[in-house]
């Protein structure tokens, strides 16, 4: 494998490698959203599980909440580890391009290839996460909401 110095190839290369870093951004930011999300999972389930221990009255419901919130932090994890799988097969993307650039390895096929998985795993990881917050919507239970629509 001969490596060009031709300053040309390299600078294309690098123009090439640049573009798929935007996408790692992108998912840089959902990995800390999502983070703080299941951040918050665990924190509820923690103070669930102390008002259980607590309140005898209210384990029936502690069992059921904690349910859902075991299922929201399963789609959470899931969707982190498909946004990490995402930056890794995005960061091989990068690798491959800018060597296909710079040397006479032929990685194009491999490289668009790992990128439409990279973008794949993405787009699934926003499905994990939509799912998450859809459910975590239909927890929401406005009390005093109810009270006022009460006659």
């Amino acid at each position: 494998m001969a490596v060009a110095l031709d300053s040309a190839a390299i600078t294309h290369g690098i123009q090439l490698a640049v573009a798929p870093v935007f996408l790692l951004t992108a998912v840089a930011g959902m990995i800390g959203a999502v983070a703080g999300r299941l951040a918050r999972i665990i924190d509820r389930a923690r103070v669930v599980e102390e008002r259980a221990r607590t309140q005898p009255d209210f384990v029936a419901q502690a069992y059921q909440e904690l349910g859902r919130l075991r299922t929201r932090g399963r789609l959470a994890n899931g969707c982190i580890a498909l946004l990490t799988l995402c930056s890794f097969l995005i960061g091989i993307t990068i690798i491959l391009l800018f060597l296909g650039e710079t040397t006479d390895f032929q990685a194009n096929r491999m490289a668009v290839a790992g990128f439409l998985a990279g973008v794949g795993s993405f787009l699934l990881a926003l499905v994990c996460f939509l799912a998450e917050t859809v459910m975590a919507t239909r927890l929401l239970n406005f009390h005093l909401l109810q009270a006022d629509r009460a006659p």
